[in-house]
């Protein structure tokens, strides 16, 4: 067996995970370009709109961020007047990120693009559910 079979690109799991998550993500751009969002700050308000009020260091896990990252992204959100920030009273070195009501009447907008997306993903609902799972599963021992 040739050594350098494991360098070719279409022996790695990486590169079509890497891609079909960018044609995913690119798919979201026109519903979320009339938000007003990027699909990272739309993924963040997924979780706010679940949470209503989390602490910068949990929703920055539950987003796979580092802090690189998701500082900028929350500066963005309350900019925008979606959530605002808050030393936390009981103990100042963590920030809590809480759900605006501007945030809370873009949950309204952004309703159907879930669906919308999804229609563009043809895969049945059993291959997606299998998916799903298996990225999750993947998540979870990187982890």
């Amino acid at each position: 067996m040739d050594k350098y079979q494991a360098l070719k690109l279409e022996n790695q799991l990486c590169f079509p995970l890497y891609a079909a998550s960018r044609e995913v993500v690119k798919m979201y751009y026109p519903y979320l370009s009339k938000l007003d969002l990027t699909y990272t700050q739309y993924i963040a308000m997924m979780v706010m709109w679940e949470e209503e009020s989390i602490s910068s260091k949990e929703l920055g896990k539950r987003l796979y961020l580092d802090s690189g990252t998701f500082t900028p992204l929350l500066k963005s959100l309350e900019s925008k007047g979606l959530v605002s920030r808050e030393r936390d009273t009981k103990d100042e070195r963590n920030l809590i990120v809480t759900i605006t009501q501007k945030g809370w009447d873009l949950r309204e907008k952004a309703v159907d693009v879930p669906v919308k997306v999804g229609s563009c993903v043809h895969l049945s609902k059993e291959e997606a559910i299998a998916l799903y799972s298996m990225l999750y599963k993947i998540l979870g021992e990187l982890k």
